[in-house]
């Protein structure tokens, strides 16, 4: 079977609004990822996903789409971005945009004459229901809290809405509007991008309004009956270009996921959202090593022969994993690497991942961009948590932690800009940074550029996956097969000494190091290692 070749490729999530600033107004923009994509292909990864830079009033930082065939002022121009595109290609490196249907800004001109009547043939490319201003047509909850419903005063109805009220939801039901985001996405794909991340895609199809909600409060947007010819429809689009999509599509189980994913299915791969198991009181949570082992083996179990696997563990919308699962070093960043990216699938890194970048200290709630964290601190002041409390619950796990400004080096502002950022750099940017990575042969960036190329062996990208020592509470332990060669990862994700006594069957004296955050391991029956200890053996054949 012909191998695509984003099976064999690593992508790279930017950040725009964060990665670097060409022009010095505070903000990231397409000059500035230009100018870093000799350190994109130096880090050895094959395509960049870069976050919304559409036109957007930015409610929901650029999930809020005004213009889809725009770019934002604040990023560029078109030509910045078709000279972001060639400049690319020529250094062998692919682009893949956010592609967000769901719902659009209330500001596009679509809902804009939606507005003007029941009347206005656009009035259909969006949901709307008979309201009163106390009563909605049902009591739905919103992902960013409150109401589903927004109201009109001039129609009398209300507008459906699953994220901020500034982002009403598309009615995929209505053939027109289904032909006028077809034809924009294949203008993108004629100008020559090499695929897409489609945002919220599983929220496309909505229950009917009396739908009872029992324990999922988002049961009647996810994954919903009917979806899947809308699927179908992008999907004949899709195969027409020799691109890459991958979903976000919550309510989409693993075991689903192979309709999903699998060679007639609708896209190459989807973010599973399952493996943020958390742990511990609110404000203090950490990822649950044992809850997010399960999750990971099971979508590699269900998708082992028949799907492909989206491998990741930081994005935009998430705290910095080195502050929630490791303890900030670069050798806890060494070892979540090695955990995940050696796994089947195709491995994303979010900008500064590589360099390990850390949650910010937040002080106050002024320090906060993200919506969601300001309603979510509302919410908790109106329950009569202390403000100290609530402050401390909303900033622990605040999405903002992943979006400061990327630590380019220890100059002022870690040398994003020269001008005052949208969003504060962390403080440790002059112990944490690009420059002073890339000089030391053992840094973390260094060791993710070596976990890249490992990475692409033949091995890592057909073999078999197996785990082992299963409900360990702090390692995870698997083995990748082939018929010809085998590879154990062995990885203590916790700040304790472990002892573990591995399966005879891996259990190999000639067994090569292939990849080690410490010194000269041996692979033994009874193993003790290190805190947050790393390590990859090469298995002989026996």
């Amino acid at each position: 079977m012909e191998r695509k070749w984003w099976e064999n490729a690593i992508g790279y999530q930017i950040y725009p609004r964060s990665f670097y600033d060409s022009n010095n107004d505070g903000i990231g923009d397409l000059q500035g990822i230009i100018a870093k994509l000799p350190y994109i292909k130096d880090l050895g990864v094959d395509f960049i996903w870069i976050n919304p830079i559409y036109a957007s009033p930015n409610v929901d930082n650029g999930y809020d789409i005004s213009d889809y065939q725009a770019i934002h002022p604040d990023f560029g121009t078109m030509d910045d971005f078709k000279e972001l595109l060639t400049k690319a290609h020529e250094l062998g490196l692919k682009i893949v945009m956010d592609l967000v249907v769901n719902h659009t800004s209330d500001q596009h001109p679509w809902f804009q004459e939606a507005l003007k009547g029941k009347d206005n043939p656009y009035r259909d490319y969006y949901l709307w229901a008979d309201a009163t201003p106390d009563r909605m047509p049902n009591d739905w909850q919103s992902f960013f809290g409150g109401s589903t419903w927004q109201y009109d005063e001039k129609s009398k109805q209300a507008y459906f809405h699953i994220f901020a009220p500034e982002q009403p939801d598309l009615n995929w039901k209505n053939p027109k509007l289904r032909e006028e985001i077809y034809e924009m996405i294949r203008w993108w794909l004629d100008l020559g991008i090499d695929g897409f991340r489609l945002d919220a895609i599983s929220h496309i199809q909505k229950e009917p309004w009396d739908f009872k909600i029992t324990d999922n409060p988002w049961a009647p947007f996810m994954n919903v009956a009917g979806i899947d010819d809308y699927m179908q429809d992008l999907k004949e689009i899709f195969d027409e270009y020799p691109i890459v999509t991958i979903g976000e599509a919550s309510g989409v189980t693993s075991k689903k996921a192979v309709k999903w994913t699998n060679r007639e299915g609708y896209l190459d791969m989807i973010f599973e959202l399952e493996h943020q198991v958390r742990e511990g009181q609110p404000g203090h949570e950490r990822i649950n090593v044992l809850g997010w082992k399960k999750v990971v083996s099971r979508w590699q179990k269900d998708l082992n022969a028949n799907g492909w696997n989206a491998l990741y563990v930081e994005n935009h919308d998430n705290p910095r994993i080195n502050s929630i699962l490791g303890n900030e070093s670069e050798q806890s960043a060494k070892a979540i690497a090695t955990a995940f990216m050696f796994m089947k699938g195709t491995p994303f890194i979010y900008q500064g991942q590589e360099i390990g970048m850390t949650n910010f200290p937040f002080t106050s709630v002024e320090q906060l961009d993200a919506k969601d964290s300001y309603s979510h601190y509302q919410e908790l002041l109106k329950q009569g948590v202390e403000p100290s409390e609530a402050l401390q619950q909303i900033c622990h796990w605040t999405r903002d932690h992943s979006r400061t400004p990327m630590q380019w080096q220890n100059s002022d502002e870690a040398g994003f800009t020269q001008a005052q950022p949208w969003l504060a750099v962390n403080p440790n940017y002059q112990e944490i940074n690009v420059a002073e990575q890339e000089e030391r042969p053992d840094s973390l960036l260094n060791f993710y550029k070596q976990a890249i190329q490992l990475r692409k062996t033949p091995l890592f990208v057909d073999g078999n996956y197996e785990l082992h020592l299963a409900g360990h509470p702090q390692v995870i332990a698997y083995t990748r097969n082939m018929a010809e060669q085998s590879a154990l990862v062995l990885v203590n994700l916790s700040n304790q000494e472990v002892v573990v006594d591995l399966p005879n069957r891996v259990v190999q004296p000639t067994a090569k190091v292939l990849l080690t955050n410490i010194d000269e391991p041996k692979l033994q029956k009874r193993m003790t290692l290190a805190p947050f200890a790393a390590m990859i053996f090469e298995l002989p054949n026996r």
